[in-house]
């Protein structure tokens, strides 16, 4: 910067203005600032300010996979001393001191270990971001996607000398819920429900939440255990009789099935059966269809339901099967210690089994109405044509069961005729 001095001096007698100028040398600055929010902020916070949604974004649903990001660690590989010019620093890559002399800071020619080793620090760095989904077994994947609902978290933590061998967990349900609080505002919080069993009868849920998904995973695991409750299977594979159960809104009709029937239920009654240990199960629900109340309500009716040998005591009759696969032949299942005689049951007594755990009540079984198409023409034809096939698909089954081929009377009297 340089200044002027203006003396202005007006001279008697003279028209004229006399100007001195005086210059005075000031030496010039350069200012500059060599700090930002780059070199002020760690990595962790710059990362964070490029990936993260605001409040406001959070609310409108934006930012929902902002946490299966990975940040790139650029110090990775990254050794103090070493960049992208060949220098000479003495203390980090070279000595102080070589022999008698003081080495001092230098640039080096260029070289093909530092190319090289520069590529290394950008191959490794653009390794970081890509990784390779694992597999998940399709047994273990859950009920839909990537949700944790179904999926199975392990057996829960031991407690002391209990260590839960056998015990399985899975997800029934895995959401976000919110709590205002006067002091906090409005938090986030995970709720999971889970339940866990060793599929022996053996089986016990609950519902718990944390403020993240881990931390809720685990507390519903341990907590699930810590609230078991047993049930008798009949057979180790179904209940012992019809029964329903209701809880709210919800009601559930559950049948006792065969052997090779299968779990035809909800996918949460499913799992639960899985849990327990039941094999054969169908269960139809009415009204509600809110999981927690499937849950409650299918517990409460595993927990009311009773054994053969407790009905045969209740009513002091014979419990008798009879089974299709048998013929019908009957066979007697329980048998109570005072057994009553005929004289002593009433004309109205209750004695079908189906009717009398249900509590004299009979399911009502809507009618199928007949198809639309059932009166039409072409469908008449189509059963005209049919006649001449009908019950043999029955009679083939039945041919390679009894006899191992498909054989009749008429190929009986053929290879007669063929050894005379």
């Amino acid at each position: 910067m340089s200044g002027l001095i203006l003396n202005f001096t007006k001279l008697v007698g003279r028209t004229s203005m006399q100007i001195k100028t005086s210059c005075t040398l000031i030496p010039c600055l350069n200012i500059q600032r060599n700090t930002s929010f780059f070199n002020k902020l760690p990595a962790s916070d710059l990362w964070r300010g490029v990936t993260a949604v605001s409040n406001a974004g959070k609310k409108r649903g934006r930012g929902k996979g902002s946490g299966k990001k990975i940040a790139k660690d650029l110090n990775r590989g990254q050794v103090i001393g070493y960049g992208k010019k060949n220098m000479l620093w003495p203390g980090l890559n070279a000595p102080i001191i070589r022999g008698k002399e003081l080495l001092q800071q230098k640039a080096l020619p260029e070289d093909s270990t530092s190319i090289e080793r520069e590529k290394n620090i950008l191959k490794l760095r653009d390794s970081i971001g890509g990784f390779r989904v694992m597999k998940i077994n399709p047994i273990d994947r859950g009920w839909s996607g990537t949700k944790m609902a179904g999926r199975s978290i392990g057996t829960p933590d031991p407690v002391g000398e209990e260590t839960f061998e056998g015990f399985d967990t899975r997800v029934l349900e895995n959401k976000i819920v919110f709590i205002m609080k006067g002091n906090m505002g409005r938090r986030r919080r995970f709720s999971v429900m889970s339940v866990t069993g060793n599929g022996c009868g053996l089986a016990g849920f609950t519902t718990s939440k944390a403020p993240d998904m881990r931390s809720a995973l685990r507390k519903s695991k341990n907590r699930a255990s810590q609230k078991l409750m047993s049930f008798e299977l009949c057979e180790n594979r179904t209940v012992f009789h019809d029964f329903f159960c209701a809880f709210g809104k919800t009601k559930i009709f559950v049948s006792k099935k065969p052997e090779g029937f299968g779990l035809v239920c909800h996918r949460a009654i499913r799992t639960i059966c899985k849990v327990v240990g039941i094999k054969d199960l169908h269960a139809k629900i009415e009204g509600s269809t809110n999981l927690q109340h499937i849950v409650k309500a299918f517990f409460i009716g595993l927990l009311k339901q009773k054994t053969h040998h407790q009905l045969a005591e209740e009513k002091q009759m014979h419990v008798v099967e009879f089974n299709t696969l048998q013929n019908h032949f009957p066979r007697v299942v329980a048998s109570p210690t005072v057994c009553r005689k005929q004289n002593d049951i009433g004309k109205d007594e209750v004695i079908d089994f189906t009717q009398y755990v249900l509590g004299d009540k009979i399911v009502l079984k809507k009618k199928k109405f007949p198809p639309f198409y059932a009166n039409t023409t072409g469908y008449k034809l189509y059963l005209k044509k049919q006649e001449h096939f009908r019950n043999q698909d029955k009679v083939r089954i039945d041919m390679l069961v009894h006899a191992g081929q498909l054989t009749s009377f008429l190929t009986n009297k053929q290879n007669e005729n063929i050894k005379t």
